[in-house]
Order: C-alpha cells, then structure tokens, then sequence
C-alpha cells in the first residue's frame, strides 16, 4: 500500500501540463522563429532559361530588361558569326538578355513530334536569336550599315537615325506600316 502511494506521488511530479515536456517549459518564440523581412527574394522570370542560366533580379524579382539599339521591323545586317553579311528584318526581340531574331536568318532544324494519333511528326526550320551586339542598322537606299544616333526633331519627338547616311528610321511611316502588320497577324491568328 506505501509502494503504491510513493509511485502515485512519482507520477503526479512527472505530470505533463499541456505547455511543458518532460517538466521543461517551451517558450512559443524559441520553436520556430519566422523573419519579418526575406533579404533574397526568388527570380521569376517567365522567359525559359537553360538550368546554367541565372538572371539578375530587380528588387520585385523582375528580370534587368536590356536597352536595345534595333526595334521589330528594322532592317539589319549581320556582322559577325556563321551568317556573317546578310540581311534582313527584325521579328521579335529579348529585352532579358538582349537577342533578336532576323527573318529566315540562323535557321535551325527542329523535330516536331505528332499532336495526334495517325498525323506524322516532322521536321522544320526555325530561326535562332542572335545576340543584338552581332547586327547593325542597314539602309536599303545607300545599301551601307551604319551605327545609330539619336536625335531631337523640332517638334520634340525623339528619333534614331543612321550616322554615315543621316536617314532617320523612327519616322510615322515606319510605325503605320508596322501597325498595319500586326491587325493583319492578330486576324489571321484569331481566324
């Protein structure tokens, strides 16, 4: 009977109480301390990267947007690499990490699998992003490649122009035609 009292009153000394573990008490701020502020935020950036591939951010995880001196619809030469000396016109353009691609330049192989059952696969050619240091501004006119400058017009429009032969490239025509382009694609696309 004395056994049995001595070993109840063991028991009641090693009573868990809810906030406390094996009698030692847990503060709730010492389990998980939360930071108010992350210092390193996540990249998210839309644009498919290679895994070896690291942008650099801006504070609101944006990718750092390159300034270009080519726009869509510039006609360009190429003056370095395998398509060295041909020319063409600017479809689309990575302000991410500063590429453009030419129309029917650095055209690539790409094998496409069948969407669906009993439709054969194939093969077709692409075109590849050439970094934007590898291509020049062209005149058709003057048949020259020429570095761009920029310039303030009397009406206080800002415009590029091509040095060796002063022809301004930003001018109303350009964006009408440009304009005119891109109805007639959203047309075909939605049709």
């Amino acid at each position: 009977m004395a056994a049995m009292a001595a070993l109840q009153s063991s028991m009641t000394s090693l009573s868990l109480s809810s906030n406390s573990f094996l009698g030692q008490r847990l503060s709730p701020l010492t389990i998980y301390p939360v930071p108010g502020k992350l210092t390193s935020k996540p990249c998210l950036i839309v644009v498919k990267l290679k895994p070896w591939e690291r942008k650099e951010c801006k504070p609101n995880s944006l990718p750092i947007l390159h300034k270009m001196h080519v726009k869509v619809g510039d006609t360009v030469k190429i003056i370095s690499g395998h398509e060295k000396g041909k020319t063409g016109e600017i479809t689309k353009i990575f302000k991410h990490n500063s590429t453009v691609i030419v129309k029917d330049i650095n055209l690539k192989t790409k094998h496409m699998k069948s969407r669906e059952e009993g439709e054969p696969g194939q093969i077709i050619k692409v075109e590849g992003a050439i970094h934007s240091s590898n291509v020049m501004l062209y005149s058709k006119e003057k048949n020259v490649a020429s570095r761009v400058g920029h310039k303030i017009l009397e009406n206080g429009q800002r415009v590029r122009y091509l040095i060796k032969t002063g022809e301004i490239i930003d001018n109303a025509e350009n964006w009408k035609k440009l304009k005119e382009e891109k109805k007639k694609t959203e047309v075909a696309v939605s049709a």
